[in-house]
């Protein structure tokens, strides 16, 4: 293994990091948010629940900073040994906003130990509030400049190519390329959609669980009844959000990497009125079959129009063609978000139906699965958004093959990495556990709150 081919290698041990760190990524753009929304809340109704949400939800995100921090630091590490003919060219051009999404993340940083460390220290709590503003721009700030990376390698602008190297650098130019707004509209969005997924099927765990062994812990109840009301209402708006910023990036797609949309969308030949393709599997003849389709709406998605044209993968050479494979990683994408706006929506028609229980079981465990999944979409999203610019590094630039290093070492260094984020992982989910279950909600509350009335207001 250690031997097998550098290219193959540089890819499996870049997809693997980014894997893992687009996990603790997605987290720290999107915990941030909450933990000011409930802070606000807590001081604005004087509710000890939600106030003890931001306290608990900032703890935990502590941790996954930390991991955060070393595989970000693996991810910039790596480009530098896996891919150096690419940095020689994204080094000069790109440079800006690697240098300041390191900034960014020091501001936030800095921020969030100043949040930790003052809590109760104001006699004016809306002062301890407004520190945590900085650390939800520097979360946003940080995601903005690492997307504006990734966008550049799709649309490459700001610089010239000659035969003596990279000349009249833009670096303005480069880092708002065209793919930058759309990019980054959708991972802000999506992630700040996910973090309140994975909040909400907690919230819905524990009530769960307190189903379950029939406990009668109230405060503990209305606590997690509170939590998951308010990560299911942002869920609910940012799941309309992403599936705003997935109809924009679709609209982009048509214009800029049109090979890229009808990868995705098995879509062939170049045609008025396309149909939108979801499902299936491609026969031996490159057929798509056992597919939904809807007629016309790939060209609505794509131009804003049912009888438009829309390119299809028969303009293009097969050698810069992407995989077929993504469109199994698109139709993911889009069906958990489609799961997403449904099962939010249905929890807050529930609560405004006093006939049904908001909490019954079945609604519970469609909250709970909702936390994984849009973790899983976010992963999915990600590998069609690298798959389908293949074979490009840098698009229309240079190829992957042209960018990897020529190291027989990269096996040796993929193992090396894949037994750090075990560690890591492991690390991260025994710390979490041991800094929640051994202080369960319910005894925080009458040790912090001695005097709560604990029943649902």
């Amino acid at each position: 293994m250690l031997e097998m081919d550098p290219v193959l290698m540089s890819r499996l041990l870049t997809a693997l990091t980014l894997g893992f760190h687009i996990i603790f990524a997605t987290l720290g753009v999107g915990v941030p948010l909450m933990i000011c929304i409930a802070e606000f809340i807590g001081i604005r109704k004087n509710d000890p629940h939600y106030l003890l949400l931001a306290r608990r939800w900032a703890r935990g995100f502590v941790i996954t900073v930390a991991i955060g921090v070393v595989t970000g630091t693996a991810i910039g590490l790596q480009l530098s040994l896996l891919w150096p003919n690419f940095m020689q060219i994204a080094g000069h051009v790109i440079s800006l906003p690697l240098f300041m999404e390191v900034f960014a993340f020091f501001f936030e940083a800095i921020f969030l130990g100043i949040y930790l460390y003052t809590w109760d220290r104001f006699k004016n709590p809306y002062v301890h509030w407004a520190l945590s503003i900085p650390v939800v721009i520097g979360g946003a700030l940080s995601a903005f400049f690492i997307t504006t990376v990734n966008a550049f390698m799709n649309t490459p602008e700001g610089f010239f190519l000659g035969e003596e190297g990279v000349a009249a650098i833009n670096p303005i130019e480069a880092m708002f390329n065209p793919a930058t707004p759309t990019k980054v509209f959708h991972v802000l969005a999506s992630s700040y959609l996910t973090v309140a997924a994975i909040l909400a099927a907690i919230a819905a765990f524990h009530l769960l669980r307190q189903k379950r062994k029939k406990t009668s812990a109230e405060g503990a109840s209305v606590y997690h009844k509170k939590g998951l009301k308010l990560t299911v209402s942002i869920m609910f708006v940012f799941s309309l959000l992403t599936a705003l910023a997935g109809d924009v990036s679709a609209k982009f797609l048509a214009e800029h990497q049109p090979e890229k949309l009808a990868a995705a969308e098995w879509h062939f030949e170049t045609e008025e009125n396309a149909d939108l393709i979801l499902f299936g599997w491609l026969n031996a003849d490159n057929e798509p079959v056992g597919v939904l389709r809807f007629p016309g709406l790939l060209s609505f998605l794509a131009h804003g129009d049912f009888n438009s044209e829309v390119i299809g993968l028969e303009e293009f050479p097969e050698e810069v063609t992407p995989p077929l494979w993504v469109h199994y990683m698109f139709d993911l994408m889009v069906t958990i978000g489609m799961f997403l706006v449904g099962v939010s929506l249905l929890y807050l028609l529930f609560i405004k139906i006093k006939s049904v229980n908001e909490h019954n079981k079945w609604m519970l465990w469609l909250l709970v699965l909702s936390g994984p999944l849009a973790m899983l979409a976010i992963e999915f999203g990600w590998i069609y958004a690298e798959e389908g610019r293949q074979p490009w590094i840098l698009r229309g630039v240079m190829t992957v093959e042209e960018a990897a290093t020529s190291s027989p070492h990269v096996g040796l260094m993929f193992l090396l990495f894949l037994a750090l984020y075990a560690v890591l992982g492991t690390i991260c989910i025994i710390v979490l556990r041991k800094l929640f279950r051994n202080n369960p909600a319910e005894e925080e509350l009458e040790k912090k709150y001695p005097t709560i009335e604990t029943g649902d207001k």
